[in-house]
C-alpha cells in the first residue's frame, strides 16, 4: 500500500467510524514496533518516524558503533558506520533504517493484529462515550426481536436491551418498530457498550415533556414532581416561572395536542397535570384531583395529612383500587388519610369552618383566599349523601386498612383525551 493510499484509508476511517487519525497513526507506529520485535527479536532500539500529513514513515534502528560485533541488532562495525558516514566513531550513535518489507510473514501478520485490535477498541470506546453522554435522556430505538422475555432495540450503531422489569404490562412489540426509551445505564464491556434501557422510569414522561413543551425545555415552566404507575397513570406537578404562563396549559397545548401526542406514546396512558404548590395543603387538594375537597389539614413535619371530601366524591378521590390516593402521596411525600364528610363528622375530624374557624388566621389566608378551595356549601350536608368506608393511608403513603375498594369510571377521572388539567 503507499502512502496516499494509506492516507485515504486513514480518512475513510476518521469519517466513518469516528477514530481521529492521530489515534491511528499511533496504531500503526506500534504495529510497526511489534513487527520488529518480531523479527529481530527485541525493539527496545526501534524508533518510527510518521509524517501525519502524507503518511510517509521510516524504521531506524539505534545501533552503537563497535571495533567488535557482538550483537548485531544493537551493534554496528565502524565499516559499516563509515559505509553510511565517514564521521562516525567508535561509541557515536547510527541510525539504520529498516526495510518493513524484509519483515517475515508472521511478524507482518502480528503487525496487521495490533492495528485492528487498536481500531476495535476505539470504536468501542467512541461507542461507549457517545451513548454514556446519551445517559438519564430519552432516546428513539427500533424493536428487533424478543431473546427470551426481553427485547433486543437497536439505537442506530449499537442495540439496548429492554428487560422485562423495564416493560410496561401488556404492551407488546412488533419488529421494525420505532419506541422512545429512557436510556438507565451504560456499561462498557469487551465486546462494546451495553445499554439498559426502560419503558417504565417516571423520568421517561419528563423527558418527553421537556421534547413536546418548548416552555418546558427552556426552563420556563418546571416539573417539579413526578409519580407514575406504568402503562396506567401518572400524575406530574408543575410551576412556572414567568407568570403570564400557565403551566398546565403549556403543558396540555391546543385542543390538548402536547398532551395527547406523549400519551399516544405511552399507549394510553392518562397523565394528570396539576399546578405545585408551596403550600402543602393545596399542593395536595390539587395532587387529589380530579376530586373536589373540602378540607386538608396537613402536618409538615410529620409529612401527614388529613383529607375530608365530599361523600359521593369518596371513592373518585380514593381511585381505582387506590391509586388516586396512592399516586397523590407520592407526588406529594405526604402521608394521607382520606375520610369522606359524613366520616369525618362522626369521629369529630371534620372542621365546621363557618363556627370554629372564623377567627383562624390560618384559615382566612390559606383558605378563603383560594378560589380552588372548595366549601361545605358547594357540596351540600354530609347528611344528602350515604357514608362510606375510611381509607387511610400506610403504603406508599397510602394504606388499605378498613378500606373497601369501589370501582369507578377513569373517564370521569381524566376524561376521554387521558389527561386532567
Amino acid at each position: 500500500m503507499g502512502n496516499s493510499e494509506l492516507l485515504e484509508a486513514l480518512n475513510i476511517l476518521e469519517q466513518e467510524k469516528n477514530i481521529s487519525k492521530e489515534t491511528l497513526l499511533e496504531a500503526i507506529e506500534n504495529s510497526l514496533i511489534t513487527a520488529c520485535k518480531n523479527h529481530f527479536g527485541k525493539s527496545e532500539n526501534v524508533k518510527v518516524s510518521i509524517d501525519p500529513d502524507t503518511c510517509e514513515y521510516h524504521v531506524f534502528q539505534e545501533k552503537t558503533v563497535v571495533e567488535q560485533v557482538e550483537d548485531p541488532v544493537e551493534q554496528i562495525s565502524v565499516v559499516n558506520a563509515k559505509m553510511i558516514d565517514s564521521k562516525y566513531e567508535p561509541s557515536d550513535i547510527v541510525n539504520v533504517e529498516v526495510q518493513s518489507k524484509e519483515f517475515g510473514r508472521i511478524a507482518t501478520q502480528n503487525a496487521k493484529n495490533v492495528i485492528l485490535q487498536k481500531i476495535r477498541e476505539e470504536e468501542r470506546k467512541v461507542l461507549f462515550d457517545e451513548y454514556y453522554s446519551k445517559e438519564k435522556d430519552v432516546v428513539t430505538g427500533v424493536v428487533q426481536r424478543y431473546i427470551g422475555r426481553n427485547v433486543s432495540i437497536n439505537l442506530g450503531k449499537v442495540d439496548a436491551v429492554l428487560t422485562e422489569n423495564e416493560q410496561v404490562r401488556g404492551e407488546v412489540f412488533q419488529p421494525t418498530e420505532r419506541i422512545k426509551l429512557y436510556v438507565l445505564e451504560v456499561k462498557s464491556t469487551s465486546k462494546g457498550p451495553k445499554i439498559l434501557v426502560s419503558r417504565t422510569h417516571p423520568e421517561l414522561v419528563k423527558r418527553l415533556f421537556e421534547s413536546e413543551v418548548t416552555e418546558v425545555k427552556e426552563g420556563i415552566v418546571e416539573i417539579k414532581a413526578i409519580a407514575r404507575e406504568a402503562g396506567s397513570r401518572t400524575k406530574i406537578a408543575v410551576w412556572s416561572n414567568d407568570p403570564d404562563v400557565d403551566p398546565v396549559g403549556a403543558c396540555v397545548g391546543m385542543n390538548g395536542a402536547r398532551v395527547n401526542a406523549i400519551v399516544n406514546e405511552l399507549r394510553g396512558e392518562k397523565i394528570d397535570i396539576i399546578t405545585w404548590n408551596e403550600n402543602p395543603a393545596m399542593l395536595i387538594e390539587n395532587a387529589l384531583s380530579p376530586a373536589k375537597v373540602i378540607s386538608v389539614i396537613a402536618d409538615a413535619e410529620e409529612k401527614s395529612a388529613k383529607v375530608v371530601v365530599p361523600d359521593y366524591q369518596l371513592s373518585l378521590a380514593i381511585g381505582k383500587e387506590g391509586q388516586n390516593a396512592r399516586l397523590a402521596a407520592r407526588l406529594t411525600g405526604f402521608k394521607i388519610d382520606i375520610k369522606s364528610e359524613t366520616q369525618a363528622r362522626e369521629s369529630g375530624d371534620f372542621l365546621d369552618y363557618e363556627n370554629d374557624y372564623e377567627d383562624d388566621e390560618y384559615y382566612e389566608e390559606d383558605y378563603d383566599s383560594t378560589e380552588d378551595y372548595a366549601s361545605e356549601e358547594d357540596f351540600g350536608s354530609g347528611e344528602d349523601y350515604a357514608s362510606e368506608e375510611e381509607f387511610v393511608s400506610e403504603e406508599d403513603g397510602v394504606s388499605e386498612e378498613d378500606y373497601v375498594s369501589e370501582e369507578y369510571d377513569d373517564n370521569e377521572a381524566a376524561g376521554d383525551d387521558g389527561y386532567e388539567e
